[in-house]
């Protein structure tokens, strides 16, 4: 896909919060600031990772920066989140992750047991994802600019086998098959940082997400594209695979999951669990054939054992996401202009 937008007009325009939420200000960023000056083919394949050769062996690489707030919640930690969320974007272009970088933003005043804690937790997650960390870095900011802790890591895996998955793999026809239940993670992380108490208590699904992929992978499955549902949730995950691919996503609302302590603590603020983050879901686009057989697949791994299908992809011009209700309403899906909940990765 060539990307040729000019940068904007306004010299002033600044940096604001939801230009890192992955929804249209992160897009428009990302195009008309970012991309026109780097562009190039790997880029252009607008996935989680890049693909590229060297002396016959095909690999992935990726990087992401983790700036959550706060540094632990239910579920999870920031430590064990830069691991699987590397892992899992890896692991979302095909590949067997393998190797890992971890470069630390330190505030001065961090207590050093709180670093302890998180490096214990990364080397107890690298350990679960059969990955090890083999570089880094470590730099430390003035008390006051850096809120704690930052992490930003990088990953290598190994591709075995031949298939191009990726958006522009996607068939009409196709099945979308989600791993799970919605809205976990970012709610989590909000009741955390807010001190709301809920009657049931909200567990982010932070999860390594390699091992079901390898085992569609292994089976044969002609796996057409996989993308896992970090910020700006499952729609804006969607809607950025429809407008990549040029087609209509049509989704069946009552086949989404839904906890009812999330859906109920979305309710109380206002928003809608289908932008909420998650960190340990993933959606699959296979042929109809190949649905139950990678159902069945999926179904024996704790983290995608609800999987099921959700919809399926329709020829279309323009492409789009909409989802119908249970009365046969139809709603558009599209990217938020800002992001619900900043500070969720």
């Amino acid at each position: 896909m060539d990307i040729d937008c000019p940068l904007p007009v306004n010299s002033e325009e600044t940096i604001r919060l939801g230009h890192g939420s992955g929804g249209e200000l992160s897009q428009n960023l990302f195009r008309n600031s970012i991309f026109p000056h780097i562009k190039n083919p790997h880029l252009e394949h607008l996935h989680d990772s890049a693909r590229f050769a060297i002396d016959g062996a095909r690999l992935a690489f990726t990087t992401d920066s983790f700036v959550i707030s706060p540094l632990f919640f239910p579920g999870g930690d920031i430590g064990e989140l830069a691991v699987y969320g590397t892992v899992n974007d890896l692991a979302m272009g095909g590949a067997r992750p393998m190797y890992l970088s971890c470069s630390l933003i330190l505030e001065e005043g961090l207590p050093l047991k709180t670093l302890e804690r998180v490096m214990a937790s990364m080397g107890r997650a690298a350990e679960q994802a059969g990955v090890q960390l083999v570089t880094g870095d470590t730099k430390v900011v003035e008390r006051g600019k850096g809120d704690g802790l930052y992490i930003n890591t990088a990953g290598v895996g190994l591709l075995e086998h031949d298939r191009d998955i990726g958006p522009g793999s996607i068939r009409d026809g196709d099945r979308i098959l989600l791993s799970g239940d919605i809205g976990r993670h970012g709610m989590a992380v909000m009741a955390s940082r807010e001190g709301l108490a809920f009657d049931t208590p909200l567990q982010s699904d932070c999860a390594p997400l390699h091992a079901p992929v390898l085992d569609l992978l292994r089976a044969g499955i002609n796996v057409h594209c996989l993308r896992d549902l970090t910020r700006g949730g499952l729609a804006t995950a969607l809607v950025e695979l429809a407008r990549a691919r040029g087609r209509l996503l049509m989704l069946e609302e009552s086949s989404v999951a839904v906890d009812p302590s999330v859906e109920g603590a979305c309710e109380l603020l206002g928003l809608d669990p289908f932008y909420v983050a998650n960190e340990g879901r993933f959606v699959v686009f296979v042929a109809p054939e190949e649905e139950q057989s990678a159902l069945n697949i999926l179904h024996r791994h704790t983290v995608s054992a609800d999987s099921r299908v959700i919809g399926e992809v329709a020829p279309s011009d323009p492409a789009a996401v909409v989802m119908r209700n249970i009365l046969g309403c139809e709603r558009l899906l599209d990217l938020l202009p800002g992001e619900q909940l900043p500070r969720i990765c």
